[in-house]
């Protein structure tokens, strides 16, 4: 497993303090350092005039000193509970999602709460959509608590990065002791213009030749993981949403293999983020 920084968006809401909790427990199993990250999202520039800029706006020194104080909590608690980890706080005067996507070229891993501080409190937060889309190392979203004992779940398509998805996968189940369901989804088999039911098939072993070669050979360089692997005729989205409710790592690829490859993330990921019952982790 990387030793490579894990990067925290912290704003101390309770989806960023599940996530620091899930990162500092990665942390202790990996051997890698934590920042904590918080950005002022205040504007750079304040207009005076509908075309006038006026000089920066900083936050109020009270303002601050909360942030100061609630990023040495979170360090001071992360050094007691898990106190050999590297564990550290920064503070940027940037928009969260941007800053988390630059720091992703020199981390192992981004971790983030489902939903940050949000006006739309029902919606998939910006930040965790931005990041998830952009990053350029493996994003955590954390969601749910589910039970220290369930299996991780892979969900691959045979696109490019289901070898990084498997691989990244069986290092969770390796890490936590717990099993790894592989699942492939086959999209059922639909007439074009066809309104009514999709029309029921099986997959064929030509088919399912790919699926079965990968995860033979994460066998054959996992021996020591229990490995079910399942190739299903379902929406993947759909899937790999029902397995998430039985399992408590969720790993997926960025993008799949979608008509349209010009889209910010994957559709599969971008629902998978917002309906998940456990947390998910997007491999780039």
């Amino acid at each position: 497993m990387s030793h490579q920084k894990i990067i925290v968006g912290y704003d101390g809401s309770a989806p960023a303090r599940t996530a620091a909790a899930w990162a500092l427990d990665h942390a202790a199993r990996t051997a890698s350092p934590v920042e904590f990250l918080y950005a002022f999202e205040e504007p750079l520039w304040m207009p005076a005039a509908s075309m006038v800029p006026a000089p920066a706006v900083r936050p109020p020194a009270d303002l601050e000193q909360s942030i100061a104080a609630m990023l040495d909590q979170v360090v001071s608690a992360a050094r007691r509970t898990h106190p050999g980890v590297d564990s550290r706080a920064t503070t940027v005067r940037a928009y969260a999602g941007l800053t988390l996507i630059d720091r992703s070229a020199d981390a192992g891993l981004i971790v983030i709460g489902c939903r940050g501080h949000s006006a739309v409190a029902e919606l998939l937060g910006s930040v965790s959509a931005a990041v998830s889309a952009h990053a350029r190392c493996p994003v955590v979203v954390v969601r749910g608590d589910a039970a220290s004992g369930a299996p991780v779940v892979a969900g691959i398509d045979g696109s490019e990065t289901s070898a990084e998805v498997l691989t990244f996968a069986a290092e969770q189940a390796a890490a936590r002791a717990v099993p790894l369901r592989v699942i492939g989804a086959f999209a059922p088999v639909t007439a074009i213009g066809e309104t009514g039911p999709a029309i029921a098939r099986s997959v064929n072993a030509e088919e399912r030749k790919p699926f079965d070669d990968l995860v033979g050979e994460l066998r054959s360089a996992q021996p020591g993981i229990d490995i079910t692997a399942d190739a299903v005729i379902r929406h993947p989205a759909a899937a790999l949403t029902e397995a998430s409710a039985t399992a408590q790592l969720l790993v997926v690829g960025s993008r799949g293999r979608g008509v349209v490859r010009g889209l910010l993330l994957g559709s599969v990921s971008q629902h998978l983020l917002r309906h998940s019952a456990c947390t998910v982790a997007v491999i780039h």
